[in-house]
């Protein structure tokens, strides 16, 4: 679970964030309504070290995005042995759990970002205990974003395309690498597309769970006039098999990228996709909002005519 908890509370408890003041205060994130459902981030593997310590740090983003939140996460069943690990649950348990608290059915959020095996048996789950499951995180403008940073941390392409240096292991084409076949190399050109926009060299996509698939990719780069094809992954981590990603290079012998990982744009979707699926304010709490913000001009503006007519020191 990611939140310390309240013993014996199956989710953690939400934390209002402090609210600035004055005429200065920086602009204000959507608030979480009270009572608002909890978020669960439905990892697509079993609890273990390097699973849990990238959802961790996705979740730490989240609650910085939006310190209201509850949140938790949610793996697969199995795996996870350890007796002193009782906080890793399933998502299965963590919606049983705030089904017999009493508590809103939670938002369900796959950690995928794209088509993937698991979700149908999440949405099945979901079903029975009246949860919501959100759209998977991709395509996105920020995943093509993500993905030519750890390009650029791999030296295969520049950092910023406005800067005119050259690197010499640049890649001059991309594979774009996911798992969840062909429909999930499908939906990742999209965001091939805008990363090809991005670094102004081709970008084709291919599923890393097909055979044959990222290696007609690669062939097909090179036949049309590539020379130094490198792969992508479209990948958070938790959602593919480590040994796809390292099999895929060495087979055509392409240097990659890492998978985008705890990258911070990850979160940011994340904490976006859980407040797109959050019912719409009443009118009521609309016109609440709308006096309390009216109240903090007022209160700002009070102060800064107090300040401006004091006494001089």
């Amino acid at each position: 679970m990611s939140t310390a908890a309240i013993p014996g509370a199956p989710l953690p408890v939400r934390t209002p964030g402090s609210r600035a003041r004055g005429r200065h205060r920086r602009p204000e994130r959507p608030e979480i309504p009270t009572g608002a459902p909890a978020l669960v981030l439905a990892v697509p593997a079993t609890a273990g070290p390097e699973s849990r310590s990238v959802v961790e740090e996705l979740l730490s983003i989240v609650r910085s995005e939006q310190a209201g939140v509850r949140t938790a996460v949610g793996y697969l069943p199995g795996g996870n042995t350890e007796a002193d690990d009782s906080e890793d649950r399933t998502v299965a348990e963590l919606l049983a759990m705030a089904a017999e608290a009493g508590l809103p059915a939670p938002v369900v959020v796959p950690l995928v970002p794209g088509p993937h095996g698991f979700l149908t048996e999440l949405h099945a789950l979901a079903a029975e205990y009246g949860a919501s499951v959100t759209d998977v995180l991709g395509p996105h403008p920020l995943l093509a974003e993500a993905v030519h940073v750890r390009l650029s941390e791999a030296g295969l392409a520049r950092a910023d395309r406005a800067r005119l240096f050259a690197i010499a292991t640049a890649a001059d084409g991309v594979v774009l690498t996911t798992v969840g076949g062909e429909e999930a190399a499908a939906a990742a050109g999209i965001t091939g597309v805008l990363l090809a926009a991005r670094l102004a060299v081709p970008v084709i996509p291919a599923a890393l769970d097909v055979p044959g698939s990222v290696a007609a990719a690669v062939n097909h780069l090179k036949e049309t006039g590539s020379l130094r094809p490198a792969l992508a992954p479209l990948v958070i981590g938790p959602e593919a098999d480590s040994e796809l990603l390292a099999t895929a290079a060495e087979e055509t012998g392409c240097p990659s990228a890492a998978p985008l990982g705890a990258y911070p744009t990850v979160g940011q979707l994340i904490a976006s996709t859980y407040l797109a699926a959050l019912p719409a304010p009443s009118p009521e709490e609309l016109a609440q909002a709308e006096a309390e913000a009216a109240a903090e001009a007022a209160e700002g503006t009070h102060g800064a005519h107090a300040a401006a007519g004091g006494p001089e020191e």
